[in-house]
């Protein structure tokens, strides 16, 4: 079995919902789908087939599980929702539903690594 087909048993968009503290309707902002074809990937137990959905939600899982090392899950939902200088002055909701993954991801990072931002 491929690498790509692995990870993909691991992606659970509920688990990543959950994890995030995001509404079935939020996801589907972030990832560019509808929320009922987010219900429905709940519900099925199934996975996006489109490839860039695929790998926006492998984003988010990521962004689930480093925050999980390093926040609560209220405090990860805090540090989500909240404007941040670092983000010039937007919170990480926003840059996520611009699909910009990596400034988040880096001040997670900075975070784990104590040096902050």
């Amino acid at each position: 079995m491929s690498a790509l087909k692995e990870s993909n048993k691991k992606l659970a968009p509920v688990e990543i919902r959950k994890g995030l503290g995001l509404s079935q309707e939020r996801l589907s902002n972030v990832l560019r789908v509808s929320s009922k074809t987010v219900n429905r990937w709940e519900t099925n137990n199934t996975l996006p087939k489109d490839s860039a959905v695929l790998m926006r939600l492998a984003k988010l899982k990521e962004i689930k599980d480093l925050g999980a090392m390093i926040y609560t899950p209220e405090g990860l939902k805090e540090f989500l929702s909240t404007p941040l200088p670092i983000f010039a002055g937007r919170c990480a909701f926003d840059l996520l539903q611009l699909g910009d993954y990596e400034p988040v991801l880096s001040a997670l990072a900075s975070d784990l690594e104590g040096t902050g931002f």
